[in-house]
């Protein structure tokens, strides 16, 4: 890999691990786009190299999900009971979700799709009425277990974490206040980031037109690059989310959502805007 991408690479690993722990999000909205750029400037085809981002992307998650779970813990802000058991059900959801993108649809597709569910999460975030502050949040491993499943599938087809559709579900239907929605929904993101890139690997061990130091639908060199950047500013991220008023990191959530949204469907490029 050319040292210019690697660079790219690197300075994309920081705004990922910002983001990560600021916001409860994997940083795929930054991660996928400049992927698909190296990996398709490599030579590498369209439909390989949106599924090969993809699956990069949701290993990056791990370790990146590990150390702004670990900030969040110490400022009280991770429900453990229910990050482990959507963790379990997440990971099954991202590996059968990630099995189907990988054998039955095409890379231009799964980008407009992923761009169509991020924005009807942001919408429905954005018109939501706030949880009153004397509800107290839904427990019930069921009830998590019945909305982490179906939308795991649905961050498996896209190649995200999850956490930019979890964290809508845990402050509108499950009554989670703002950081505590953040710092859970990061906690899951370790087991559907695992769950989502065994999928990858599996589905694209025989793939054609893969870079070197690929394993299927993973590239190490990537992977790496994102991943050391990413892990230490994750602990700026949550330690930054703590500082700001829930209203403020609620309106920060959707519009990086939105921005994500219109990225993956391509509007931007429609205007010829260069964002």
């Amino acid at each position: 890999m050319a040292a210019s991408y690697i660079v790219a690479l690197l300075a994309t690993g920081i705004g990922v691990g910002f983001a990560q722990g600021l916001l409860g999000v994997g940083g795929c909205f930054i991660m996928v786009p400049v992927m698909i750029i190296v990996f398709s400037h490599m030579g590498v085809p369209l439909d390989t190299a949106v599924k090969l981002a993809f699956g990069t992307n949701l290993l990056v998650v791990v370790p990146t999900a590990i150390s702004g779970s670990l900030a969040h813990h110490r400022k009280g802000a991770v429900w453990w009971k229910a990050g482990l058991t959507l963790g379990i059900t997440v990971a099954i959801g991202a590996l059968v979700g990630s099995t189907i993108t990988s054998q039955f649809i095409s890379g231009r597709v799964i980008k407009v799709i992923f761009g169509l569910v991020i924005l009807g999460g942001a919408l429905r975030m954005l018109t939501a009425k706030p949880p009153r502050v004397e509800e107290e949040p839904t427990e019930s491993p069921l009830l998590w277990a019945l909305w982490g499943f179906p939308l795991e599938i649905v961050s498996g087809l896209i190649g995200i974490g999850g956490g930019v559709l979890m964290v809508p579900v845990m402050t509108i239907f499950l009554r989670f206040q703002m950081h505590r929605a953040v710092g859970t929904s990061t906690a899951m993101m370790i087991f559907s980031g695992l769950g989502g890139t065994i999928g990858y690997i599996l589905n694209g061990l025989h793939a054609p037109g893969l870079p070197p130091h690929s394993i299927g639908y993973f590239n190490f060199t990537a992977w790496l690059c994102l991943a050391v950047t990413s892990v230490i500013m994750a602990q700026l991220g949550a330690r930054t989310a703590h500082l700001l008023p829930a209203k403020k990191l609620k309106a920060i959530f959707v519009l990086v959502m939105i921005y994500m949204a219109f990225k993956m469907i391509g509007v931007f490029g429609w205007l010829h805007l260069p964002l």
